[in-house]
């Protein structure tokens, strides 16, 4: 694809640090104007939106290298060069969670209802920024031979060049996009606080330990190479997930 957008001498703009940055500021805007029809204060959510940026991108990044640390082994330097791509998602969310917690504790916030303003916006942002990841070649797929296969030949892709691959980072992102439209249709039947975010995660873990079958890239494996940290990490938040949503349900039945 183009993982660079353009070049003026020395100045280089990525394309997957453009697609990152729509997908924050997307994020924070839907956020905000969720949170303003809700009556919230839009302050708070601004600034939890950006304390959870800082810790999401970090805790991305810092998965993305323990998983693959012996390609930075000999070039530390790489672990700050997030435009080549490396970002894992699961880092970046039990990250956030814990700030957003953190956040929310300090300031006031009621979490269940704050999670649930969250929520959708995190989904629309992944939907936007999996572009980037296509556009860079990360996280890309097995070998597919099949018209939906995509080919990368620019010599800076982080995918294997000339050959016909699963184009998983927009499954990704078709992925968030359909998860995205889910909560925003459940948010106007939802029946207790917490639901939209609880079925967010359940969502995401179930699409995404399927489409982990159809990634190609190195991420980790368990269980002799039958899953990845990825999928591991999915089945763990799916249980979690659906438990919750079973706990918030009962507890709104009784109260």
């Amino acid at each position: 694809m183009h993982p660079v957008l353009f070049q003026i001498g020395p100045f280089t703009v990525h394309t997957y640090g453009v697609f990152v940055a729509m997908a924050f500021l997307s994020a924070t805007a839907l956020a905000i104007r969720e949170a303003r029809r809700l009556g919230e204060d839009t302050d708070k959510i601004l600034d939890l939106c950006l304390y959870v940026l800082i810790v999401a991108i970090v805790g991305s990044r810092v998965l993305y290298v323990v998983i693959n640390w012996p390609a930075f082994e000999r070039d530390p330097l790489e672990i700050v060069r997030i435009w080549h791509g490396g970002l894992v998602f699961y880092g970046g969310f039990i990250g956030a969670l814990l700030t957003a917690w953190w956040y929310m504790r300090r300031k006031g916030l009621s979490l269940w209802k704050t999670v649930d303003i969250m929520a959708p916006s995190v989904a629309f942002g992944l939907f936007v920024g999996r572009i980037g990841c296509f556009f860079a070649g990360c996280c890309y797929g097995k070998a597919f031979d099949f018209p939906l296969a995509v080919t990368f030949t620019h010599p800076e892709s982080l995918a294997p060049k000339g050959i016909s691959l699963h184009p998983t980072q927009l499954y990704s992102s078709l992925n968030g996009l359909v998860i995205f439209a889910v909560l925003m249709w459940l948010r106007r039947i939802k029946s207790f606080e917490g639901q939209i975010f609880w079925t967010f995660a359940l969502l995401y873990a179930l699409m995404r330990s399927v489409i982990e079958f159809f990634r190609g890239d190195y991420r980790g494996m368990f269980l002799g190479d039958l899953i990845s940290t990825s999928q591991l990490i999915s089945l763990i938040m799916a249980a979690i997930a659906a438990a919750m949503l079973i706990i918030l349900r009962q507890r709104n039945a009784r109260s």
